[in-house]
């Protein structure tokens, strides 16, 4: 098969679009599919996305460059919320277009708080999510005419993240606000960050769907090895806890949820690499890495 290569500009529009909003929204999932694969990892749980993660989109016309933020929220203070904000607003100065995304029928203090660090000089495109959840459509005119009153956007679409519907014109309503200019990567690609760091997010994935509400706060996923061994990708990874109890909760009687989460996250693995994987997990107690610089530098969270 012949590899895909980048297109030239003539007439080409390529850009950063930066997907905002407060925790649980819809983001991630927005990402996952318009590019169609799964890269950024999502769950019920508020933060589940730590790290900007681009994912990119490429046809005939544009190359989208999708920028998946963290939630925006003033609910915690440690340094890990702390450098999860700065990563959003960080977004907002680094992008060509903003996608603010609110959930249909619904507008919080939080989507608010999101709403005063939008950008006056950068193009916000408003996205409504969840459409296919609200119980009578009659109410989304007048939402968005409310909404729309409270600041100027590019474009509003109301679409569903989770069904895909009316995602195609939210590219069809931001293509033509990017700027003229050659494609960034090639065209078969699909996002900027490394297997390394994917297999760690997908670890983590596993954590927040199987653990739910008893999943700590304070967790994170190191990968300490990383080898390719032709077809094979062999990946050790610890996952850290605050505390000695919360290593007991990961681990589960017998192990039963550790190797669950192992299995499960393997599978995806396989999936997204396209070859066999051999996983190794284990739990290690980092008492307060969720408020020290220095931990969460290591863990690539700035």
């Amino acid at each position: 098969m012949t590899e895909l290569q980048a297109p030239d500009a003539n007439g080409f529009r390529t850009g950063f679009l930066a997907i905002v909003g407060r925790p649980n929204v819809g983001k991630s999932t927005l990402l996952n599919h318009l590019i169609g694969q799964k890269i950024s990892i999502t769950s019920r749980k508020a933060q589940t996305t730590r790290h900007r993660v681009n994912g990119v989109l490429t046809n005939d016309t544009h190359q989208f460059v999708f920028v998946d933020t963290p939630g925006f929220q003033k609910q915690h203070s440690n340094a890990l919320n702390r450098a999860m904000n700065r990563s959003v607003t960080q977004a907002l100065g680094d992008v060509d277009v903003v996608l603010f995304v609110i959930e249909a029928g619904r507008i919080t203090a939080a989507d608010r708080a999101v709403m005063e660090l939008l950008p006056t000089e950068t193009p916000v495109v408003l996205v409504i999510n969840k459409v296919d959840r609200l119980a009578d459509k009659r109410q989304l005119l007048p939402f968005i005419a409310s909404i729309a009153a409270e600041r100027e956007f590019a474009a509003v679409v109301p679409l569903s993240a989770e069904t895909g519907a009316n995602a195609d014109e939210l590219l069809k309503a931001c293509g033509p606000l990017l700027p003229e200019q050659p494609a960034i990567f090639d065209a078969d690609d699909i996002t900027d960050r490394s297997e390394r760091f994917l297999a760690a997010e997908f670890i983590r994935e596993k954590l927040f769907r199987l653990l739910g509400e008893e999943l700590p706060y304070g967790l994170a996923v190191e990968i300490e090895k990383f080898e390719i061994d032709g077809p094979v990708r062999r990946i050790f990874a610890a996952i850290i806890v605050d505390r000695p109890s919360h290593k007991a909760m990961v681990i589960g009687r017998g192990g039963e949820k550790l190797k669950r989460v192992s299995s499960e996250a393997r599978v995806d693995l396989e999936k997204l690499f396209g070859g066999p994987v051999y996983l190794e997990v284990w739990v290690k107690v980092k008492g307060g890495w969720a408020d020290d610089e220095r931990a969460l530098k290591s863990l690539g969270i700035e």
